[in-house]
């Protein structure tokens, strides 16, 4: 049996690792991808990272995994399918209470489970997304951004992901379109003027995307002006989609509470209602989803963590 099941290995789990190894813990990190690091590894810079300005997220990535590699965590790929509690398990937690998380390469049992899944992109839902998906519809700029040099794209959202996409691909690409339905961006204020000084793009006040269009690869998009009703095709090469993240949370449905996005109910110990369940990173409710508030729930849910098991709860209920 292990002190701690740790289900995912971004930024929020990776932390986990290094301080729950720092305590002593005997731990197991799941991950269903072959490399760890989470959404930071398709970010193309981490600027607001302590100490480390401008730095490649797939090279920060590495280093949080270099780091509970160190520390000795000890690591499995599996795909989890669910989460089973145990009373009376013989676990040495207060109320003797033990999980088991069940996946595709066995089960395993702890006295305590973190889940850190982070969240997935949304999608728009429109004619021709799924159909173009990774054929010019893409979610991830850093990532498909080199396959459209010179080329025209559009980015559509309006938060901190979608202006940074667009910085991103202005650098490579011939024009980008940054498609938003409001009359104003959600992003942070100097990524907002950033865009705004580049000459090659050009932002599509109050516009939604109505139709990916395309046979083999995507060559137009149909828009729609909200305040005029006017639908009109233009020409793109690739679609980025950047409207926003949506929890993994739904293998462990029932398991405890969630709010009406799906995100666990938790507080700064990342405890969630259910005892001996922790969430952190993305797939928790929070104000702010950065690397940085996710290495610091990690650190956060440990110490919740080791006051579970020993029976005090501190920050239990303060939410």
């Amino acid at each position: 049996m292990y002190d701690l099941v740790i289900v995912g290995s971004g930024p929020a789990g990776l932390s986990a690792a290094v301080y729950a190894r720092r305590a002593g813990m005997h731990i197991l990190v799941l991950e269903r991808n072959p490399m760890s690091g989470g959404q930071v590894l398709n970010t193309y810079e981490v600027d607001n990272y302590l100490g480390l300005p401008g730095m490649n997220g797939f090279d920060l990535g590495m280093k949080f995994r270099e780091h509970a590699d160190r520390m000795g965590a000890e690591f499995a790929e599996a795909e989890v399918k669910g989460l089973a509690v145990q009373t009376d398990a013989g676990s040495t937690a207060p109320d003797g209470r033990a999980y088991t998380v069940k996946t595709d390469r066995g089960d395993f049992t702890a006295r305590a489970v973190l889940i850190a899944t982070g969240a997935e992109h949304a999608k728009l839902g429109v004619a021709g997304e799924e159909e173009l998906a990774g054929r010019g519809v893409s979610y991830c700029a850093t990532c498909d951004g080199a396959f459209f040099r010179d080329r025209t794209v559009a980015v559509v959202g309006g938060g901190d992901v979608a202006a940074e996409d667009a910085v991103f691909l202005a650098g490579i690409c011939r024009k980008v379109f940054l498609i938003h339905r409001r009359d104003r961006l959600r992003a942070a204020a100097v990524l907002q003027e950033r865009v705004k000084k580049l000459s090659n793009v050009e932002i599509l006040w109050n516009t939604v995307v109505e139709e990916i269009k395309g046979e083999e690869q995507v060559s137009a998009v149909r828009i729609r002006d909200v305040i005029s009703g006017e639908d009109r095709d233009m020409a793109v090469d690739g679609v980025f989609i950047a409207v926003g993240i949506r929890p993994n949370s739904g293998v462990f449905a029932g398991i405890a509470d969630c709010d009406g996005g799906g995100y666990f109910v938790a507080g700064e110990d990342c405890a969630t209602t259910a005892p001996g369940i922790y969430a952190a990173g993305d797939v928790r409710t929070k104000a702010l989803r950065q690397v940085v508030t996710a290495v610091a729930d990690g650190a956060n849910a440990v110490a919740g963590i080791q006051d579970y098991f020993n029976g005090k709860e501190l920050f239990r209920n303060n939410l």
